[in-house]
C-alpha cells in the first residue's frame, strides 16, 4: 500500500519479463498483475485456499500462454498433495490443453495418457 515512489522492490514478475524493469504487467482475464510461479506457491504455502487458476497460469512460467507443460505436471504435484480446489473446468481446459499441444507434436500417445487424467469422464 505504498505510493510508486516508495516501493524498493520490484513486482515478483515471471522469469521472461525480469529484465523489463518494475513494470506491473496486467492480465487480460479479470486485471490480476502476472506474477512468477515461484510467488504464486508461496502464496499457497501461505493459505491453502489461494487460488489455483492464477498458479497454473502457463504465462506465470513463460511467455507462451499456449504452453501447458510445466502447468500440467505441476497439477499433478499439487494434486497429489490434497490441493484439490480447482474447478472441475478449469482442470478440464488444463487436460484438454495440454493433449491438445502434445498431439500436435506427434505424442499422442502422451496425448491419451493426459487425457486419462479427465475428471469427467464424458
Amino acid at each position: 500500500n505504498t505510493s510508486e515512489c516508495e516501493k524498493y522492490a520490484c513486482c515478483p514478475l515471471p522469469p521472461y519479463l525480469e529484465d523489463s524493469g518494475c513494470v506491473i504487467e496486467e492480465d487480460d482475464n479479470g486485471g490480476r498483475p502476472l506474477r512468477d510461479v515461484c510467488f504464486h506457491l508461496l502464496k499457497l504455502y501461505s493459505d491453502r485456499s489461494y487460488e489455483l487458476d492464477q498458479l497454473l497460469d502457463p504465462r506465470s512460467v513463460t511467455s507462451d500462454p499456449l504452453d501447458f507443460r510445466l502447468s500440467w505436471h505441476l497439477w499433478e504435484v499439487l494434486r497429489a498433495l490434497n490441493y484439490c480446489h480447482l474447478s472441475q473446468q478449469s482442470w478440464g481446459v488444463l487436460n484438454s490443453s495440454y493433449a491438445a499441444q502434445l498431439e500436435s507434436e506427434g505424442l499422442w500417445e502422451w496425448a491419451v495418457f493426459v487425457m486419462l487424467h479427465e475428471p469427467d469422464a464424458q
